[in-house]
């Protein structure tokens, strides 16, 4: 019989291609942070309330990016194509105050430069801190924003170890179900990840701002929201859309295999389905999802990256399950 490994929560049936087989496997969902090395710090500005949130690797991270919503808010994104020269970044921030809201990034890197982390110039060492946002304007006064004391304060309160969720950091302000008329639903950033047997873990973070619904991939129904589908399909609202770039999902996928650039980013890409097993409607022409995925390249054991991706898809899901239903470490 195969070996059953048990954890706290999420079971998987695992099938061997070639030998047919099934490993039912329960897995632990615990935090980002799971990756070694990877510190996660939050800034939340309490008076409307927005804020920011900083994953960092210090020493730097072989990344992707996969882009799929219309109404995207993204910086250094095209520095991570597989083509160009770069491959490693230091951090990644996540941050409300729309477009703003990338100002964030600039605190990130003077508090990576400050202790000497950065890609080697001639010059000078330049820290790489590619971001996305999201729009949360729409509540209280939209001249309070995540500047780039909030990415230097982020990155100050930045550790390892259990991540707090719900409607702190990025995920502060953050709201779903923008169905025309209807009140929105609170959305929040949430964490999780998977630890394999043999010491590879998968993580995620993402901070849910999306028009649509947040659903539980296990059984399809809405967890949290107004259920625009079915009031699309009964007519309901259909001749006033969202609007545009006033919604997204964005998020950071981080591993401790080894993968170049190319593999990241197919890896960033696979994650998205993450997106779309636990928001309904996603990448619309409202939203902006975004997710970077990150290598840490610290563990020697031998994975293909297309399982990693589809790993990454599971820890998104439940990372965007837990931003609306958080738990308190």
């Amino acid at each position: 019989m195969p070996k059953v490994v048990s954890g706290a929560s999420g079971t998987f049936s695992w099938i061997r291609a070639f030998t047919r087989v099934e490993f039912n496997i329960e897995v632990a969902m615990g935090w980002i942070t799971d990756v070694e090395g990877i510190k996660v710090g939050h800034f939340t500005d309490s008076r409307r309330p927005t804020g920011c949130t900083v994953v960092l690797y210090e020493t730097g991270a072989v990344a992707g990016v996969d882009v799929r919503g219309s109404a995207p808010g993204t910086r250094e994104t095209d520095l991570l194509n597989p083509i160009n020269t770069v491959d490693k970044v230091h951090a990644i921030v996540l941050s409300g105050g729309s477009a703003f809201g990338l100002d964030t990034a600039g605190g990130v890197m003077r508090w990576l430069e400050e202790r000497g982390h950065g890609y080697q110039t001639a010059a000078a060492k330049v820290p790489i801190v590619p971001a996305a946002i999201l729009y949360d304007l729409g509540s209280g006064d939209p001249k309070i924003r995540p500047d780039a004391d909030a990415g230097y304060k982020a990155c100050a309160s930045a550790k390892s170890g259990p991540v707090e969720e719900g409607s702190v950091g990025a995920g502060a302000g953050a709201t779903i179900s923008k169905l025309a008329g209807a009140q929105r639903v609170k959305g929040g950033i949430g964490t999780s990840s998977i630890t394999l047997p043999n010491g590879i873990v998968v993580g995620a973070i993402v901070a849910v701002n999306a028009v649509g619904d947040v659903i539980d991939p296990k059984t399809g129904k809405v967890v949290a929201g107004s259920d625009i589908i079915k009031a699309w399909r009964s007519g309901v609202e259909i001749t006033r859309a969202p609007r545009p770039g006033e919604s997204t999902t964005i998020g950071i996928v981080a591993t401790n295999a080894a993968f170049n650039k190319t593999e990241m980013t197919k890896i960033a890409q696979m994650a998205h389905d993450g997106i779309a097993r636990a928001v309904n409607p996603a990448h619309t022409p409202f939203d902006g999802d975004t997710l970077f995925a990150m290598s840490t390249a610290t563990s020697t054991a031998k994975i293909h990256h297309g399982i990693v991706g589809a790993l990454a898809a599971e820890v998104v899901s439940e990372a965007i399950l837990r931003a609306v239903n958080p738990r308190h470490p």
